[in-house]
């Protein structure tokens, strides 16, 4: 249970009424399902309906977001979630991420991907990049940034740390106002959260 109301569909205004809709459908689009606490971040964020808006366009833009494939995506914002934490992104990452062609073997390997045969040099650059961004404090070597740069072009690696970073934004913002899991995944596997080490 969160640590605050969100804004019912009864007391949201009209801006909080479409951006829920919106939200809905291509949460629904992208998840195959539909939960009751899938709009519980944003109830939060219409409290603020200026906030509501802006967030809204930083994360339709993320979602056009074309310059890595949603498997590079999926395992970014999955690492994101499971280093800091969330149920709440752990849960609807699983989800996409399964809907975007992760197995079951490779959701249950996130937390331990180092050694996890299933992942490619390349996606294992990837997770490490997400962990080292999504630790406190932040620590990103040269050499890992250094093996980064062999496989992707500067735009490339912008798109990353942004989705990494937004993965952030999500994961804290929902933590701290107890926003915990929706079902996203039902009874399905999920990525573990990291055990601190």
């Amino acid at each position: 249970m969160s640590r605050l109301q969100g804004v019912s569909d009864h007391d949201a205004g009209l801006g909080a009424k479409i951006a829920f809709f919106f939200t809905k459908r291509q949460l629904t689009q992208m998840t195959g399902l539909e939960t009751a606490g899938m709009l519980e971040p944003l109830r939060m964020y219409a409290h603020i309906p200026r906030l509501l808006n802006a967030y809204g366009r930083l994360e339709q833009a993320e979602s056009k977001l074309d310059i890595l494939s949603p498997r590079q995506r999926a395992l970014a914002e999955l690492k994101a979630a499971t280093t800091v934490r969330c149920e709440y992104c752990i849960d609807l990452g699983s989800q996409i991420a399964r809907q975007w062609g992760l197995s079951d073997e490779e959701l249950r390997s996130i937390s331990n991907y180092r050694v996890a045969p299933c992942f490619s040099d390349v996606d294992k650059l990837i997770l490490e990049y997400a962990a080292a961004i999504s630790r406190t404090p932040v620590e990103v070597s040269d050499a890992l940034f250094d093996g980064l740069r062999a496989h992707f072009d500067t735009a490339q690696i912008v798109g990353l740390t942004h989705v990494i970073t937004l993965g952030n934004l999500r994961a804290r913002f929902n933590i701290a106002l107890g926003i915990g899991s929706s079902g996203f995944s039902g009874a399905r596997v999920c990525a573990l959260p990291d055990d601190g080490c």
